[in-house]
């Protein structure tokens, strides 16, 4: 998709409602509502956290999209493909947060970027996190620098790729409890996403589908 294009869009998904659950259950993990039923207490003291689903023009005008594969660590995301994101800091807001991990993961200003939409809030079992993603947008093509500490690489993706429904696929998956199950997930540039960015980019993608109609 041609970028003025996709810019008419992002002034129309302003006003959109989000689809919410609906959308992020169409790529969730067989075994997440059991997870959830099992940890009701931790659930209570669920850290935050908040990520960025950032869009621009590539060198071609091209819509893409930017994600990250984070570093292999003893932790349950290890070598996990996810977006641009983390933890909120003290007396920070979720949208601050999504901005400033953005800047310090892939080197993009958080003043240059532009957020459209605040998704769905998404709980994550394994590490006990809510997730608030937004939907942001930078006009020029970006000179990514990824943090080499936490950041393995950067992943740009068509968005013309993630609307291809060819790369919803299942997929054997060992799971952080160390269970292999069959999972649904986009493949994107080779990489294999599932579990909670999988779910929150259902949502983005059924947004961006509603305003197109």
């Amino acid at each position: 998709m041609n970028f003025n294009e996709f810019l008419k869009l992002s002034v129309k998904i302003e006003n959109l409602p989000v689809p919410a659950e609906t959308s992020q259950f169409k790529m969730s993990p067989p075994y997440r509502q059991e997870l959830i039923n099992k940890q009701k207490e931790l659930i209570k003291k669920a850290k935050k956290s908040a990520v960025m689903a950032l869009f621009y023009p590539n060198a071609d005008y091209e819509t893409e999209f930017v994600l990250i594969l984070r570093k292999s660590y003893k932790g349950v995301h290890s070598a996990q493909v996810g977006f641009p994101g983390g933890k909120l800091e003290a007396n920070e807001t979720d949208k601050q947060a999504a901005l400033r991990e953005t800047e310090e993961e892939i080197g993009v200003s958080k003043n240059r970027i532009k957020v459209v939409k605040e998704m769905t809030s998404l709980y994550i079992p394994p590490s006990n996190f809510y997730v608030k993603p937004f939907i942001g947008i930078v006009e020029e093509t970006p000179n990514f620098i990824k943090q080499d500490r936490e950041v393995e690489a950067i992943l740009t993706v068509k968005l013309a790729d993630f609307f291809n429904e060819e790369n919803v696929v299942t997929k054997q998956v060992s799971t952080s409890y160390n269970v292999k199950v069959a999972v649904p997930a986009y493949k994107l540039n080779d990489f294999l996403v599932w579990g909670a960015t999988a779910m929150m980019l259902s949502e983005v993608k059924d947004l961006l589908k509603t305003a197109i109609k």
